[in-house]
């Protein structure tokens, strides 16, 4: 399919314009007047541009956590209300305003249109819709209760994007604090230190090591300043690159899992994710070893997705759930007793949506405790920092004194 921008008259005679996907112009015409608009032009959206840009490649168009929350919402009311798919996907085609999204939406609705399943014509948009998502609304559509999928899988969304939203807030002072501290220390070192040294220097007295020291540290940062700054972000630059490479990105991410502080967020968070990821996909009467593969590919650290693979294999040849997660050494205690009951019970539904409300509340328990542990850290840091400046600016003064009322 190809991207085709359009201009229409609705009912009314009033001008609209947009994109779609679309396999010809005779498609794009055929899908305005479906939607009940009066086609005026129609081109293909990368005909006018120039050479290139044709060959230049397009980003797919998806959508934001809310764009696709309130889409979720919108068509799940709809079905509910028995309109059929192909209308309710063309009211919220309608409904929307950005023509970003309406080329995804009239894109599934025509892939629907050919007979393809909704599933199926979502996954043909990734950048929208990811494997999580196309695999409940496939649940949906097999268990014949696709409006209540995606109302779970909308209120799932949200509750994801406000978590993450959070732990974003609550990193915002950390950072802030950190930038203001270290811009204080170095504009301290390169204007406020030279100018009132140098006043010791042409006194000619033997200065002390404190002093000497914060010199050679202020003449370093002068003179070299910028070449430090250039080497970091080199540094940075290659770090980001030695971990695009899958063996040296897994070792980094079993050294996090190892430390102390971020090795219990990082568990905190991949466990949190991965249990409510499996609980959703498991109301949802999505297969385990399915559900068990989809959930461990949400999971941002990669040694943890490995440990999560090769508990879905235990599982495969007969293990139970929370024996199989037991040995990943990735679970907490409780989350696997409550998955051990779960199973016994025939509740395991249940059992995982708690087990994931309680990995969300030990997971904010975990970033509050690592935030408290880090702020009074810094502080102490720099105010160290600090301190040792004042002290060896002072230090001297002190003993010019001591010379004068001897």
């Amino acid at each position: 399919m190809a991207d085709f921008r359009w201009q229409a008259l609705d009912v009314n005679g009033k001008s609209k314009q947009g994109s779609m996907e679309a396999d010809s112009v005779r498609h794009a015409r055929q899908q305005l007047r479906e939607r009940q608009l009066l086609p005026v032009k129609i081109h293909e959206a990368n005909a006018s541009a120039s050479p290139r840009q044709r060959f230049l490649p397009r980003r797919k168009p998806g959508m934001r956590v809310s764009e696709l929350t309130l889409f979720t919402r919108q068509l799940a009311t709809l079905l509910a209300s028995g309109i059929p798919l192909e209308e309710a996907l063309n009211v919220v085609s309608q409904q929307t305003e950005k023509a970003r999204l309406q080329s995804v939406i009239n894109s599934v609705r025509s892939r629907v249109l050919e007979g393809q399943t909704l599933a199926k014509s979502m996954a043909e948009s990734p950048a929208a819709f990811d494997e999580l998502y196309c695999a409940m609304v496939a649940a949906g559509e097999k268990s014949s209760h696709l409006d209540d999928v995606l109302m779970r899988l909308a209120h799932y969304t949200e509750q994801r994007q406000q978590m993450r939203n959070k732990l974003r807030q609550a990193m915002v002072y950390p950072l802030v604090l950190t930038v203001v501290a270290v811009s204080v220390i170095a504009i301290l070192l390169v204007t406020v230190v030279p100018n009132v040294v140098e006043q010791f220097v042409h006194m000619k007295q033997a200065l002390p090591l404190s002093t000497r020291m914060l010199m050679g540290c202020s003449e370093l940062l002068q003179r070299y300043g910028v070449t430090f700054l250039g080497l970091a972000t080199a540094a940075g630059f290659y770090w980001k690159h030695w971990l695009k490479t899958p063996a040296n990105r897994l070792r980094y991410h079993n050294l996090l899992l190892r430390l102390p502080v971020t090795g219990r967020l990082s568990r905190a968070t991949n466990t949190a994710r991965f249990a409510s990821t499996l609980s959703i996909l498991n109301a949802s009467t999505v297969p385990l070893l399915d559900a068990m593969q989809i959930s461990g590919e949400v999971l941002q650290n990669a040694e943890a997705r490995l440990r999560i693979t090769l508990a879905q294999q235990r599982v495969r040849e007969g293990s139970t759930l929370r024996g199989a997660l037991t040995q990943t050494r990735l679970f907490p205690p409780m989350m696997l007793h409550m998955i051990a009951s779960g199973e016994r019970s025939g509740t395991l539904d249940s059992m995982l949506a708690r087990a994931a409300d309680n990995q969300d509340n030990a997971l904010q328990q975990e970033m509050t405790l690592a935030l408290s542990l880090f702020e009074p850290l810094l502080v102490v840091s720099m105010a160290s920092v600090v301190l040792f400046i004042v002290l060896a600016i002072l230090e001297p003064i002190l003993q010019l004194n001591n010379m004068i009322s001897h």
